[in-house]
């Protein structure tokens, strides 16, 4: 038999032996090394003895707060042959201390690296929508916690969807479900706010919230996380890296979700406080539009009255302007018309004077006139016809007119 036939033969015993393909051991821990690979190793030792063992990246990263060398531990795993080496060890899937002093220490130790990281900063928090229109809820969809959220949800405000991620909240497998389902509420659409939320239990139930990573992922959530995690005593470091922490479940809900009879009762008082200021508003509007009426009306009548006396007095100048240039044309008329009254030859006739034509042409000299000559005599009253019997003059006698027949 080869040395590789012997390591084989060894290894099929322990594959097929039960109790050493599951087991819990129980020791002190020593020589804890930390790989860069992820891998940890370590040694359990016993009172007369030690075990070499190893833990893989990933059942180490589901770890929260590793143990001090010394420290009292439960190792859950499997023993099996290291065949390059030659020795057998335990590889664990999970370690936890012994005792409430060593896991309070973990937890605390916890706490203060990640109060100086600055993820429970209170300038971190983020507020929750008063009014959520998508509510994603991460809990076992078992639990009596969901019954409790359904419940108040559907009192409270039954318009806002709720949607359920379902998510193991006990357990060693607890963190690493929580974490992905957180992720996925992150991605639906339209979404205001996480409720992580778990009913009562013992203290080593609520485990999982003092989890590193889902601390992590409750701080890196793209919308605001509510946590309702146990009693009102628990309080978990889920709930210091929250935006908002509540007592319990019910009070979760109720701190996301408005009072719709509340709302109501708001709207109506709203509604009122509107009415009575668009009331008031609209009989001050009245009375300015009446007082403004009011002094337009004075103001219109003020310049109506202004304006009639304006024209009043300018049509009484005007008039006494038409009177003035009336009189003055009808005295211009009066001396122009005596001045051709004075000139007009029947004034001169009305005076005794006399004008004499001879076919129809007027003399003006005795000497154009001749005996014989029959001529017409004019008056102011009438025409007289006349012959010339001859004529006196300076110079010589002229022809002299007989009556003949008047007009």
């Amino acid at each position: 038999m080869t040395v590789d036939e012997l390591t084989s033969h060894i290894q099929g015993l322990f594959s097929s032996d039960f109790t050493l393909s599951s087991l819990i051991v129980g020791g002190e821990l020593a020589e804890l090394k930390k790989h860069t690979s992820g891998h940890c190793y370590f040694t359990l030792l016993g009172k007369e003895s030690r075990i070499a063992c190893a833990i893989f990246k990933r059942e180490a990263g589901r770890i929260p707060q590793w143990p001090k060398n010394g420290d009292a531990v439960l190792v859950e795993g499997r023993v099996d042959l290291y065949a390059a080496r030659g020795v057998y060890q335990l590889y664990a899937r999970r370690i936890v201390p012994v005792g409430a002093g060593a896991v309070d220490r973990a937890r605390q130790e916890l706490k203060e690296r990640l109060t100086r990281e600055g993820l429970f900063a209170q300038e971190l928090k983020r507020s929750i929508p008063r009014y959520p229109t998508r509510v994603a809820l991460v809990t076992s969809p078992t639990g009596a916690a969901v019954k409790d959220v359904l419940r108040v949800a559907g009192r409270r405000y039954p318009a806002c969807p709720l949607v359920i991620v379902p998510a193991l909240v006990q357990g060693a497998d607890a963190p690493e479900d929580i974490v992905r389902a957180l992720s996925q509420a992150a991605l639906l659409p339209a979404l205001d706010c996480v409720l992580l939320v778990r009913g009562g239990g013992g203290r080593e139930d609520l485990v999982p919230f003092d989890d590193e990573r889902v601390i992590r992922a409750v701080r890196s959530s793209p919308v605001p996380v509510v946590s309702g995690v146990g009693h009102e005593v628990d309080v978990t470091l889920c709930d210091l890296a929250a935006d908002l922490r509540a007592a319990t479940p019910s009070a979760a809900a109720e701190m996301v979700f408005p009072d719709q009879e509340e709302l109501r009762l708001r709207l109506g008082s709203a509604a009122a406080r509107l009415k009575a200021a668009a009331s008031t508003r609209l009989n001050e509007a009245e009375k300015r539009l009446s007082r403004a009426e009011e002094t337009l009306t004075l103001r219109i009548s003020r310049q109506l009255g202004a304006a009639r006396e304006a024209i009043a007095s300018r049509l009484l100048r005007f008039e006494a302007a038409v009177r003035l240039a009336i009189a003055r044309g009808e005295s211009a008329l009066a001396s122009m018309a005596a001045s051709l009254q004075a000139l007009s030859p029947l004034a001169v006739l009305a005076r005794g004077f006399v004008t004499c034509e001879r076919d129809g042409k007027r003399l003006r000299s005795v000497r154009e006139l001749a005996a014989e000559d029959e001529v017409a005599l004019s008056f102011s009253d009438g025409v007289a016809r006349a012959r010339v019997t001859g004529t006196t003059g300076k110079e010589k006698d002229y022809p002299q007119i007989t009556q003949m027949d008047a007009d």
